[in-house]
């Protein structure tokens, strides 16, 4: 299993999100993805999100959403992050805005894969520190760096 450190590359971070809602934030990774070259069809991605959002917020409080869809012939795991300084209403099992989003985008034929990233994510994320910390992070290269040093101290499975 490759650690988030690998997944996360410096294009996929959105250091201040310009979107101020669930379905904005989104569109908003998505074009990203699209832009990059990660997905083909962002329009597709959406859809996906928004039917996984239906099941259920991912929002799981503390000022953190992780987002995330199985996307057919997708090649490679993909993650993303964004923040967003004033919060936005994602729907959180806590009522709270959230701020950190992680996104996760991965193949549809691992679903284990997927759920040991799930996991990672969150875990890194359980720090108060952490979160603090990337809240305040000057740009993103510090933002990838403070996510390494944490990923860096859980063992890959």
């Amino acid at each position: 299993m490759a650690g988030i450190s690998d997944l996360l590359r410096e294009e996929l971070i959105l250091e201040k999100l310009a979107a101020t809602g669930k379905e904005g934030v989104l569109a908003e990774f998505s074009r990203l993805l699209h832009q990059e070259g990660k997905v083909r069809d962002a329009d597709e991605l959406v859809r996906l999100l928004q039917e996984r959002e239906a099941l259920g917020s991912t929002a799981i409080g503390e000022g953190i959403a992780i987002p995330h869809a199985k996307l057919p012939l997708l090649r490679e795991m993909i993650v993303a992050f964004g923040r967003s300084a004033d919060g936005i209403d994602f729907h959180s099992v806590d009522g709270k805005p959230t701020h950190l989003f992680f996104l996760l985008v991965t193949p549809d034929d691992n679903p284990g894969e997927h759920l040991r990233t799930l996991a990672r994510i969150s875990r890194i994320l359980k720090n108060r520190t952490v979160r603090e910390q990337l809240m305040h992070a000057a740009g993103k290269d510090a933002i990838r760096l403070l996510i390494s040093e944490e990923d860096r101290k859980y063992p890959q499975r």
